[in-house]
C-alpha cells in the first residue's frame, strides 16, 4: 500500500501536478485568510484547499465550484502588489451573473452567495486596477 502512494506521488510530481507555491502566492493566501477571518467569526467554516494563480489586466480568472442549496458561502480573494483593486463575482452554470453580497477592500475582496439550487457555479476574479499579480481564493460555508 505504501509503495502505491509513493509511486502515485512521483507520477504526479513528474507530470507537474504537484508544485510548490511561490512567495507571492503565500502572501496572497495570507491576505485572503485575513478577509475570511471575519466570516469565521459569524460561524462560517473554511473549506479545505485554495486556488492560486496570476491575475492579468483585462483578463478574468474563473474557478468552478460545486455549491449546495441551503448553504451560505463567502468567496474571499487576496492579491499582492502591484494589484490595486480586484472584484469577485459568482456566475451560474449558464454564465449568468448572480446577485451577491460584496466586500471590496482594494487588493482584497469577497462575494457572499446562498444558492437556491445545488450545482456547479463559477467564481470570477478580475483585476480592476494595477498590474499583473498573484492571487489566492479560499471559501467559507455554513
Amino acid at each position: 500500500m505504501r509503495l502505491v502512494f509513493v509511486t502515485a506521488f512521483f507520477l504526479f510530481a513528474a507530470t507537474g501536478l504537484v508544485r510548490a507555491e511561490t512567495d507571492a502566492e503565500v502572501n496572497a493566501r495570507r491576505n485572503a485568510l485575513d478577509v475570511a477571518g471575519a466570516f469565521t467569526n459569524d460561524g462560517f467554516k473554511l473549506r479545505d484547499g485554495h486556488w492560486c494563480g496570476t491575475l492579468k489586466s483585462a483578463d478574468r480568472s474563473l474557478i468552478a465550484v460545486n455549491l449546495f442549496a441551503g448553504n451560505q458561502y463567502w468567496f474571499s480573494v487576496g492579491t499582492t502588489d502591484p494589484a490595486k483593486k480586484i472584484a469577485v463575482n459568482v456566475y451560474d452554470e449558464s454564465g449568468r451573473l448572480l446577485t451577491t453580497e460584496h466586500y471590496d477592500g482594494g487588493d482584497r475582496a469577497a462575494a457572499g452567495y446562498s444558492p437556491s439550487d445545488s450545482g456547479q457555479y463559477f467564481v470570477s476574479i478580475d483585476l480592476l486596477d494595477g498590474n499583473a499579480s498573484s492571487f489566492c481564493l479560499i471559501y467559507s460555508y455554513k
